[in-house]
């Protein structure tokens, strides 16, 4: 599969955790009107939803994340970023889903000292690892583990940058995500 064949849907409004999700799972299964019904099942007192932008533009939260990927009976694992990133095990999990700092534009201005917070998806594509951010014209190949590996701790090494992995149910409930200790960092002990 060529770069052209990555599923890699777009920025539009704040959409990047619907992009994130759909990029991940490498199709288009959630809209903004799947989003906000989960944002209503998980607030469903609420005028004003938390797990959403107040202006209907998206800028969903990690509960809609989670929900999400839980529908599809699959689960969202938050990383450790005490833990070193060659501790993970790779081929046990589906892909990535980053949340990081980004600058803000509007339209063709860029606005380098504002920053939001960013969604988005990293994958394994037919051997080859992609970027998947919905801000990029198009996917961009990392290349192999050792490749994906630098590419994590790069994104980690940002102090707000926080990272989940998008594994199965089974492989979050018998914590196969994660191998043992190969640093000796000690971090792994702290599920």
């Amino acid at each position: 599969m060529s770069e052209g064949e990555v599923f890699h849907e777009k920025q539009r409004l704040e959409l990047c955790a619907i992009h994130a999700l759909n990029n991940v799972l490498q199709e288009r299964v959630f809209t903004k009107e799947t989003a906000d019904e989960i944002c209503k099942r998980l607030a469903p007192q609420c005028v004003v939803n938390p797990h959403r932008s107040v202006f209907g533009t998206g800028n969903y939260d990690v509960n809609v994340i989670m929900a999400a990927l839980q529908s599809r009976e699959l689960a969202a694992v938050w990383w450790d970023k005490r833990r070193t990133v060659p501790s993970l095990c790779i081929a046990k999990v589906k892909g990535f889903i980053l949340n990081v700092p980004s600058c803000v534009s509007l339209g063709i201005l860029s606005l380098p000292m504002l920053k939001r917070r960013h969604w988005l998806a990293v994958r394994q594509v037919n051997g080859q690892y992609f970027n998947l951010d919905s801000k990029l014209k198009s996917p961009v190949c990392i290349g192999g583990e050792k490749e994906l590996q630098t590419f994590l701790s790069e994104q980690l090494s940002q102090d707000v940058a926080e990272m989940l992995l998008v594994v199965t149910r089974e492989v979050e409930e018998d914590g196969s995500w994660l191998n043992p200790d190969p640093a000796g960092d000690g971090a792994n002990s702290a599920a």
